[in-house]
């Protein structure tokens, strides 16, 4: 990643984020693995009161679609998650993963769907599945077919889920138009 990349953060748009484990090195390339960096992008996104609108894990890295949290910085949460994944996992975080990552602003509609359609469709790409809802580590069988795996995602599938059992979403802010 460049170093001279600038961040636009406190924007309240939703963010396209990508890291990737130390070297490229496939420190995720198991099941086991993959599901441990789901139960920590789960409780670091409750932790922090973000919303994730969609991801995927892959063998060596990882894309999020994410608000900027209600409690901390974007980087904060970021971090949070590198670091007790890698310590669940056994390692220490600088060797697990890169100390970067890349963000992107998304600033529209077509833009996110842009986006999600990039990170469900990378497993196929890769040739690690037959099509996006084969690859288990990502948010693309929620959009499908409404599926609630371990992350909570973001979506209509969830707007109408908690209408129907009267509650509110986890961020009021959210509803008000801050995220798509």
């Amino acid at each position: 990643m460049p170093w001279s990349l600038r961040r636009f953060q406190q924007t309240r748009q939703l963010h396209f984020i990508t890291f990737s484990c130390y070297r490229r090195q496939r420190r995720l390339n198991t099941p086991e693995a993959r599901r441990v960096f789901e139960w920590q992008l789960e409780t670091v996104r409750v932790r922090f009161e973000a919303c994730v609108y969609g991801y995927v894990v892959m063998p060596e890295h990882v894309h999020l679609l994410a608000n900027e949290p209600e409690r901390g910085p974007l980087s904060s949460m970021i971090q949070s998650l590198k670091q007790t994944t890698a310590r669940k996992l056994g390692f220490d975080d600088r060797h697990f993963w890169q100390r970067r990552y890349y963000d992107f602003n998304v600033w529209s509609e077509r833009k996110r769907i842009e986006k999600l359609r990039y990170m469900h469709r990378n497993p196929v790409k890769r040739g690690l599945a037959e099509g996006p809802e084969d690859w288990p580590w990502s948010s693309f069988r929620h959009y499908l077919y409404g599926e609630e795996g371990i992350v909570e995602i973001e979506s209509e599938w969830t707007a109408r889920k908690r209408q129907r059992m009267g509650t509110a979403p986890p961020l009021a802010k959210a509803a008000k138009g801050r995220a798509p």
